[in-house]
């Protein structure tokens, strides 16, 4: 997940705060990772954004998508 973390921070300029989620696949394995994309003071107000890391076999990232972008202070709602 290091490697992965290291070449989606290197395509997006900045590098990620943490890794929310991960799970094997067929293929691979699919990460969900949070990037701060605007820092703001206060802190609560910067705007991060999640996105779906797809990795082969070996942890060598195929694809990335940004799939939400938030507030650091926003909580989700219960479904």
């Amino acid at each position: 997940m290091s490697s992965a973390t290291e070449q989606l921070a290197t395509l997006l300029g900045r590098p990620p705060e943490s890794v929310s989620s991960l799970k094997p696949t067929d293929s691979g394995w699919e990460a969900q990772v949070e990037v701060l994309e605007l820092e703001r003071i206060p802190d609560t107000t910067s705007v991060l954004a999640s996105y779906r890391v797809s990795l082969d076999e070996e942890g060598t990232l195929i694809s990335f998508e940004r799939t939400r972008r938030y507030t650091r202070g926003t909580i989700d709602r219960p479904f």
